[in-house]
C-alpha cells in the first residue's frame, strides 16, 4: 500500500461518510494532526472524522480492503503517539459526542469523542459522576479501554469498573455490542486491553452520586520524610480519599512563594468523594506533616478537580511507568538526590496510591490485572525539543530503575514508545496469553496494532 493508494480511495470515501475526510490539501490538515504530547510531526494520509458508528464501519473497510495502516484517536493523548500515524489512515472519533444520561437508573450511554471534562461536567449537571483520570481533555475512549486511573479510583474504583456495557466496531466491519451476557471474552479484554480489539464507539457506564466534594492541590516542602508519611497517610486514609504526590522543583507558580521557586515540593491532588467537613478530618494528617506552602484544598464541584486546557501546551518528554508495593525513607531521599542532578527543564516524580476499591476488584475480572499493587509510579523529564531526549533517558531511566527494585508491571495507559517486552509487564500472569488468543478471534491480521500491540496467537503449522 503506497499514499497513492489511499488518497485515490478518498471522493469515495468523502461521498459514503457522513462525516468529513481530511487529507494534506485541507485546511485543518495541521491542527488535526496534532496531538497532546509535542515532538510528533506525523503526517497521515487522510484524517476521517467520522459522525457515527457506521462511518467507523466504512473506513475500517477500507484500510483492510487495501491494506493501509489504521490509527484511531479519541482525544489524541497517547504518549507514544499512535493516535496519529504516517502514511495512515485515522478514525478521528472526535465528532462523535452524544451523551445520554439516564438519572433513574443513574447510567449512560456516551460516545468515545467525548473528554473526560465534557462528561463529567454534564453528569455534575445531574448530581453524578464517574472517575476516569485527571486531565479533562484526555478522550475517553482511550483511558477506559486501557483501565482509567483517576481522582476517585480508591472510592470508585477505575473507569472500567463502572463499564456495563460497550459497542465496538471489530476488523470485519462487524458492530457489536458486549457486556458480561453478550461477547463476553471480548468485553473483559477491553476493561484494560487497550485498543487492541476493536473500534469502541459508545460506552454505557454505571454512576455514582456525588455532590460537592473536597479537593485541590496541597503543597509541601518536599523531604525524605514529608514524601514517606504523605504516603502512608494516603493509605491508610479512607477510601474516599484518592491522592497524586507529584515531586518536583517548584516552576515560578503565583501561588508558590517566591522563596520556593526552584527547591523541592510535593505537590499533593486532593480528592475526597465524600462530605467536605469528613474530608477536612480525613485530609488534615497531610496538613499537618508540614507547614503548607500553599493549601487549596476547598469544598468544590467535582469538574473543578480538571485544570483548564492550555491550548498551545504540547510537552515533551521522557516516561518511564512502574507499580511498587512501597515507597520509604530512602527511595524519598534517592527521588530529591535524583531531582538535584537533572538536567532537564521540568522533572518529576509521580506517586498514586491505590487499594480501596481498585483492590476489591479480582485480578482476572478485567484486563488490568494489577489490583493488588499498592503505588504507580512515573518518573518524567520534560524538555523542549525531541532531540534533548537522548541526554535525559539515563537519568529517567536510573531513577526509574532505583524505585523499582526488581519488581515487574506497567500500566498501559502510560507506557511510551517501548518494546514488547514492557507490554508484557502491562498483563501480568496468564492476562497476555488470553489477550492474544482473544485478538486471533477479533483480529487475527493485527489490523489495530498502531497501539501498546498485543500480536494474536498464531496456530502451528
Amino acid at each position: 500500500m503506497t499514499r497513492t493508494d489511499t488518497m485515490s480511495s478518498v471522493p469515495d470515501l468523502r461521498a459514503d461518510l457522513h462525516g468529513s475526510v481530511i487529507t494534506l490539501d485541507d485546511e485543518g490538515y495541521d491542527e488535526a494532526r496534532t496531538l497532546f504530547y509535542g515532538g510528533m510531526d506525523r503526517r497521515p494520509a487522510l484524517i476521517a472524522r467520522v459522525a457515527d458508528t457506521e462511518d467507523v464501519a466504512r473506513v475500517i473497510s477500507l484500510a483492510r480492503e487495501i491494506d493501509a495502516p489504521l490509527s484511531v484517536r479519541s482525544g489524541g493523548h497517547s504518549i507514544a503517539g499512535h493516535s496519529v500515524i504516517d502514511d495512515a489512515i485515522v478514525i478521528d472519533l472526535s465528532p462523535m459526542r452524544a451523551l445520554d444520561i439516564d438519572t433513574d437508573d443513574r447510567t449512560a450511554w456516551a460516545e468515545t469523542g467525548l473528554t473526560a471534562a465534557e462528561f463529567t461536567t454534564q453528569a455534575a449537571g445531574h448530581g453524578l459522576a464517574i472517575g476516569f483520570g485527571d486531565t479533562g481533555s484526555v478522550g475517553i475512549g482511550g483511558i477506559t479501554l486501557g483501565g482509567g486511573v483517576g481522582f476517585l479510583a480508591r472510592k470508585y474504583g477505575l473507569t472500567i469498573d463502572d463499564l456495563l456495557a460497550a459497542e465496538v466496531v471489530t476488523a470485519d466491519g462487524k458492530v457489536l455490542e458486549v457486556n458480561d451476557g453478550s461477547h463476553p471474552d471480548l468485553f473483559w479484554a477491553i476493561r484494560g486491553g487497550g485498543g487492541n480489539f476493536g473500534v469502541a464507539t459508545r460506552f454505557r457506564f454505571r454512576l455514582h452520586e456525588l455532590g460537592t466534594i473536597l479537593g485541590g492541590m496541597l503543597i509541601l516542602p518536599a523531604t525524605p520524610e514529608t514524601i514517606a508519611e504523605f504516603l502512608t497517610a494516603a493509605d491508610q486514609a479512607p477510601d474516599e480519599l484518592t491522592t497524586i504526590a507529584n515531586v518536583m522543583t517548584a516552576p515560578p507558580m503565583p501561588f508558590v512563594p517566591e522563596e520556593y521557586h526552584g527547591k523541592p515540593i510535593l505537590l499533593g491532588l486532593i480528592t475526597f468523594a465524600g462530605d467536605p467537613a469528613a474530608g477536612s478530618a480525613a485530609v488534615a494528617p497531610l496538613r499537618e506533616l508540614a507547614e503548607p506552602i500553599a493549601d487549596m484544598v476547598r469544598p468544590m464541584s467535582y469538574p473543578e478537580m480538571y485544570m483548564p486546557d492550555e491550548e498551545e501546551y504540547h510537552p515533551v518528554g521522557v516516561v518511564r511507568n512502574m507499580f511498587v508495593d512501597r515507597l520509604g525513607h530512602a527511595e524519598g531521599e534517592a527521588i530529591l538526590d535524583a531531582l538535584g542532578s537533572s538536567t532537564a527543564m521540568m522533572s518529576a516524580v509521580q506517586i498514586r496510591v491505590l487499594g480501596g476499591a481498585v483492590s476489591r476488584v479480582p485480578a482476572d475480572t478485567t484486563a488490568y490485572a494489577h489490583r493488588a499493587r499498592r503505588m504507580m509510579i512515573n518518573v518524567a523529564a520534560l524538555f523542549e525539543t525531541p532531540e534533548e531526549a537522548v541526554s535525559h533517558e539515563d537519568w529517567v531511566e536510573d531513577l526509574a530503575s532505583t524505585l523499582r527494585g526488581g519488581s515487574r508491571g506497567a500500566y498501559v495507559n502510560f507506557l511510551g514508545d517501548e518494546d514488547e517486552e514492557r507490554i508484557r509487564d502491562a498483563y501480568p500472569g496468564g492476562t497476555w496469553d488470553r489477550l492474544r488468543a482473544i485478538k486471533a478471534r477479533y483480529d487475527p491480521s493485527n489490523l489495530f496494532r498502531h497501539n501498546q500491540n498485543i500480536p494474536p496467537t498464531v496456530e502451528d503449522g
